[in-house]
């Protein structure tokens, strides 16, 4: 599999392939990391759009092993100006179980997929329902965190960044990076075992 800096050295060249072998590798992880600030899937969809629109149009300079850590530092930058300008609308919003999906509230119908989709990866259904529960908790439990510390944890754990490019990402140090993770796990554990969850304890 290329790397990211010969596939981003093609697409410069003019292989617009590479550019949505690119994207293909990770839009999926990108949405998942803006989801986590703005709790809207579409919006996430469309600003990782925007994200590889302005790399992939602009073309800029990206030193050696740094296109990850620096798609991370557009997405940071993208979803914090968006939070802003959506909070600035205060526009009203719907809750879930008014929008209906062939006759079945929202809510529940995304639950009946998300469990349909484990399923339909091979699970049983009772294996299926218990994993969306944990999931469920660990996101609720994300959400109960400092907003900081929740995007640390995702960029490393949710993204697989290393400390340096998650450094880079939010334009801080390494140190600081190892910070926010420490006390974001501290801060995670105590709202998992608010929920009667157990962890591990480092």
């Amino acid at each position: 599999m290329s790397s990211d800096d010969v596939l981003y050295n093609r697409y410069l060249k003019g292989d617009r392939s590479a550019g949505d072998e690119l994207m293909l590798r990770y839009d999926n992880m990108l949405i998942a990391y803006l989801n986590s600030f703005l709790h809207n899937v579409e919006d996430a969809e469309d600003l990782m759009i925007d994200c590889f629109t302005v790399i992939l149009t602009d073309k800029p300079r990206i030193k050696e092993g740094c296109f990850k850590a620096y798609l991370f530092k557009v997405a940071h930058h993208k979803a914090c100006r968006f939070y802003k300008q959506r909070e600035k609308r205060r526009e009203v919003t719907f809750s879930a179980f008014e929008f209906q999906q062939d006759g079945v509230p929202g809510v529940l119908w995304q639950e009946e997929k998300q469990i349909t989709a484990g399923i339909a990866k091979g699970l049983q259904p009772e294996d299926a329902i218990l994993i969306k529960e944990r999931d469920d908790a660990l996101y609720q439990c994300l959400a109960g965190i400092a907003p900081q510390y929740r995007e640390a944890l995702w960029l490393v754990y949710g993204n697989d960044l290393s400390y340096e490019q998650a450094a880079k990402a939010l334009g801080c140090t390494k140190k600081k990076i190892n910070n926010l993770i420490n006390n974001g796990k501290k801060a995670l554990r105590t709202q998992l075992e608010k929920e009667g969850i157990k962890t591990d304890h480092d």
